[in-house]
């Protein structure tokens, strides 16, 4: 069974091991491996298991990969660990899981990298079938109403931003005494669009903004 950490840079190889970053034990040949300061312990069954791969041609020790080893005898490999732990575990099991803070353009970077061809086509078809979904799922439209003088409405509409938009301008039909000037009152109603995580039905707008929005037509 594959271990997923890798030993301490100190870990001495075996017994009759070809080189220090490899160690033989029963039938398994275990490999070590430097992943951007991050060490992997693996076996050559598990890194052989995608031919012609990067990982496949460096079990086989190819001379044209001319990979180098730190003090400890691990095989150098310039990438990034964090995604390095789902690349493996997809060699182990043929899963490919990612935690939530991973994204599969990322993996999808280091698949290439490792020229994983069944786990670039697994990464290509879930990003497509993700974009797929996305452009089938309906939009919720949130509406806000908001309440200002006629002196603060040029700016209320000029500021609005993060995907705000101006909906209805509604006179509320008073104005009152401020100083020696009358300010008249508006409702201006604002909508924005959200993507429906739960793929259900578009949500109308409250009753309030429908009210507001069919007032608003007949002034």
């Amino acid at each position: 069974m594959d271990t997923a950490a890798g030993p301490s840079p100190g870990t001495s190889a075996g017994p009759g091991s070809g080189s220090p970053a490899c160690m033989l034990t029963g039938s398994s040949r275990w490999v070590r491996l430097n992943v951007g300061g991050t060490y992997f312990l693996t076996t050559t069954q598990t890194l052989c298991r995608e031919p012609k791969s990067f990982l496949y041609r460096l079990c086989q020790e190819d001379p044209e990969l001319h990979s180098d080893k730190d003090e400890s005898g691990a095989y150098l490999i310039d990438r990034d660990p964090v995604y390095f732990g789902p690349v493996l575990n997809y060699l182990r099991h043929g899963k490919l899981v990612l935690n939530k803070n991973l994204t599969e353009e990322g993996a999808l970077e280091e698949a290439e990298f490792y020229n994983i061809t069944s786990l670039i086509k697994l990464i290509k078809d879930r990003i497509t079938e993700r974009e797929a979904k996305s452009m089938h799922t309906p939009l919720k439209h949130v509406y806000r109403v908001l309440q200002c003088q006629e002196e603060e409405l040029t700016q209320m509409v000029s500021t609005m931003s993060d995907g705000w938009k101006f909906e209805q301008l509604v006179s509320i039909g008073s104005s009152y005494n401020y100083g020696s000037e009358d300010q008249a009152e508006f409702l201006c109603v604002v909508s924005k669009e959200l993507q429906n995580q739960s793929c259900g039905n578009t949500s109308p707008p409250s009753v309030k903004a429908k009210i507001l929005q069919e007032r608003g037509s007949r002034i």
